[in-house]
């Protein structure tokens, strides 16, 4: 039996890319047996092992309207509190449990107690995922039992780990493509710095974790910015013409003959 497991990268806004790949995925009957996510990767793969389809979570991020910076409230510590987003996952993740989910769902995290990278599948879920995606400067840590934890792409953008030991197949969506931020490099702007500054950061331990996928979907954005909020659909267009043009390599390696997966 061909177990599926499902990659998606953080990447901010890029992240509405994740669900054209998952739209795609649905159409072509491919359905993960377990999804590992890091920040937007796990905001789309949380809503997704919920049961909520693509389209639907597209909807609901632009019905909140909480892109806009105005909906993001400024602590005295100097951060913004990530307690907008926090109401949309308890609106959406009414159970907030890892054990409730429909798929296995794996949340990376930098734990910024221990210095190190953190794997979260037990618990609160919502606290997970507001850990995952709290990029440092922008947005204040995340307690999670005593530790407080920051965006987990910090040091693992594509967490395939979790996904090794029980997985036949490897997928994998990556919004980050390392070629696509020499586009964004010479804009002006604090943003354009921090972000250019993040994946720099994220690049140098991120060729071997791609390389254990067997079906990578990396879509072009370059002209995109982390901060894209307001491109939602077309960010998700993107991914899913990215995944499209991979569709006849995808159904050959679900072919029960497949002499990889034997």
């Amino acid at each position: 039996m061909i177990r599926v497991g499902l990659v998606l990268s953080g990447g901010g806004a890029r992240g509405f890319a994740h669900l054209g790949v998952l739209q795609m995925l649905d159409e072509c009957g491919v359905h993960p047996s377990a999804i590992s996510g890091v920040s937007a990767g796990a905001i789309a793969g949380a809503l997704y092992a919920a049961g909520h389809s693509p389209q639907a979570i597209l909807a609901m991020w632009k019905k909140s309207s909480y892109f806009g910076w105005s909906n993001f409230s400024l602590r005295k510590s100097g951060f913004f509190s990530m307690q907008t987003i926090a109401q949309l996952l308890r609106k959406y993740l009414p159970e907030d449990s890892f054990e409730k989910l429909k798929i296995p769902l794996y949340i990376t995290a930098t734990d910024y107690t221990h210095h190190r990278s953190a794997v979260l599948h037990t618990g609160s879920l919502s606290s997970a995922i507001l850990a995952s995606a709290a990029v440092p400067v922008v947005f204040e840590p995340v307690n999670i039992n005593g530790n407080l934890y920051v965006d987990g792409g910090l040091l693992n953008n594509f967490p395939s780990e979790p996904l090794l030991p029980n997985c036949t197949l490897i997928l994998g969506s990556h919004v980050n493509r390392l070629a696509d931020e020499t586009a964004t490099l010479l804009q002006p702007g604090k943003l354009n710095v921090l972000e250019k500054c993040f994946h720099m950061a994220i690049a140098a331990s991120l060729q071997p974790k791609l390389s254990a996928c067997q079906w990578l979907v990396e879509p072009p954005l370059s002209d995109c910015g982390m901060f894209d909020f307001s491109r939602a659909d077309e960010l998700f267009e993107r991914g899913y013409k990215a995944a499209m043009t991979g569709k006849e390599q995808l159904l050959a390696l679900l072919k029960p003959d497949n002499p990889a997966l034997l």
